[in-house]
């Protein structure tokens, strides 16, 4: 069985133990790729394909699933590759920098489909930049997260590492957002075609940046960790062992099938916030960023208070509270108005749809910070069971989870707006008014329908159990600081 090398002096252990405020804002610089691309800017792909360039619903789901089911396919190859390279930097940073090129060519190019393609062609353009952006964000986020996973072993300093990468991705998400909304959608709206594929490659620069200074911030770090041993075999050949091997964590399993479900719910949801802000709420698209800076803001006091919290309680009860206020905003509002107690329209739809996504945003927060620390508990947990740390394996189980599921929930989005006939031309100037009963529709899939889904998860993440007083004992077993 192959072992990690030890750090071979003092000097290297103690560099480990001391985690500087610089270097976790390098690192932090990575969540970019994820927040800032994969979040924020590739959230308007649904609208833009659908209700702009006017592709059928279903065939929009479908190409986003593909990329988004193509994606997490590759991430335990790239998960496996990250636990085994051996490097003069390291077994994380190589992949982390071939990616970050690579990542803004295709999401450029995303955003940039050739005029006069027919469905066909955009579809199929669709399918293959969205399996481009993904595995390429794929082959930077598994190793960057496996590596904040190793940054540090203890509990509650795992926290604060996660603190500092959430808040850095919750900043690139504000700047994505507003460079959206504010500057290339700001006359004409969502609904203004020549805006895309320059916000497309304005937010391609700014991710190539953060995560060119995120591997140059990090790299004497990642080149000091103890690298593993060579392992005879081929990587394919050891790869369906391996992941055998962590389904047999139980820890693992409850994570990864309560994320799957989430994330189906998630995706879901998230890939018709525009649809219900513009056509059922009928709020104007350069208002809707502020809908987006209300939910990004309660991010950020739930990321901020999430440390809090876990010294008060376990991290999965911070996640289970965090799950409870995400199913609130998928069902109270939505509710009110299928209901027809209350349905504001215009401006005075505005300070409550803010409110909703404040109350959602301090939710993900909570689950943003403990659902990674929880899943590092997780890996600890595997090493003491079986002798080896699979991080990269680990966090790419819960990218694969994200991935996966969140294309599933892309595509039963796309499938149902077709279902209710809701009109591909609706995003275009001078269409008419989208009927009632379709209206209502879309908000049920939109909000209780993604908020049962998630109750499931809820229950399933109610059985994990490494609790601090486990992991304590589990450090102990490993010869480590609890």
């Amino acid at each position: 069985m192959a072992t990690l090398e030890q750090p071979k002096s003092p000097a290297m252990i103690e560099q480990k133990r001391k985690l500087t405020i610089p270097l976790k804002l390098a690192y932090g610089l990575g969540q970019a790729g994820q927040n800032g691309g994969f979040d924020a800017a590739v959230a308007f792909i649904f609208f833009y394909y659908s209700a702009v360039l006017g592709l059928s619903g279903t065939l929009v789901g479908a190409a986003l699933a593909v990329g988004l089911a193509a994606d997490a396919s590759v991430d335990p190859v790239i998960g496996s590759w990250s636990d085994n390279l051996k490097s003069r930097y390291g077994r994380r940073l190589p992949l982390m920098a071939i990616s970050v090129p690579l990542i803004a060519l295709s999401l450029g190019l995303l955003f940039s489909p050739p005029v006069g393609l027919g469905q066909i062609g955009l579809f199929a353009w669709l399918a293959v930049m969205s399996v481009a952006v993904r595995s390429f964000i794929s082959l930077f986020n598994v190793p960057y997260i496996a590596l904040g996973a190793e940054l540090t072993t203890n509990y509650a300093e795992r926290t604060s590492v996660v603190v500092y990468r959430a808040f850095t991705g919750i900043c690139s998400g504000v700047v994505v957002t507003a460079i959206g909304y504010s500057i290339y959608f700001a006359n004409g709206g969502l609904q203004k075609p020549d805006g895309y594929p320059s916000f497309g490659w304005s937010v391609a620069a700014l991710i190539f940046f953060c995560l060119t200074i995120c591997c140059i911030g990090i790299r004497k770090y990642a080149a000091a960790l103890p690298q593993p041993e060579q392992v005879p075999g081929s990587m394919l050949r050891r790869l369906p062992s391996e992941v055998k091997e962590i389904f047999s964590n139980r820890s693992f399993r409850l994570l990864f099938l309560s994320a799957v479900i989430i994330y189906v719910a998630a995706g879901a949801n998230a890939s018709l916030n525009s649809h219900a802000f513009v056509f059922v709420w009928q709020i104007e698209s350069a208002k809707i960023q502020f809908i987006s800076y209300a939910f990004l803001v309660g991010i950020l006091l739930g990321v901020v208070f999430a440390p809090a919290l876990q010294k008060r309680m376990e991290k999965k009860n911070v996640v289970i509270i965090g799950f409870a206020l995400l199913i609130a905003n998928w069902l109270i509002l939505q509710g009110a108005m299928l209901g027809g107690l209350y349905h504001p329209l215009g401006d005075a739809a505005l300070p409550p749809m803010q409110f909703n996504s404040f109350v959602a945003g301090i939710g993900f927060g909570f689950i943003a910070v403990a659902y990674p620390s929880m899943m590092a508990d997780a890996a600890d947990e595997h090493e003491q069971l079986f002798g080896r740390r699979r991080e990269g394996l680990y966090f790419a189980g819960l990218g694969f989870a994200n991935k996966a599921a969140t294309g599933l929930g892309v595509m039963v989005a796309g499938v149902a707006l077709d279902l209710i006939k809701f009109p591909s031309s609706a995003g275009k100037p001078g269409s008419e008014v989208v009927p009632d009963a379709t209206q209502s529709l879309l908000v049920l899939i939109w909000g209780p329908v993604p908020a049962v889904i998630a109750t499931i998860s809820l229950i399933i993440l109610a059985s994990y159990g490494i609790t601090r007083v486990r992991h304590d004992q589990i450090a102990k077993a490993l010869g480590r600081e609890p």
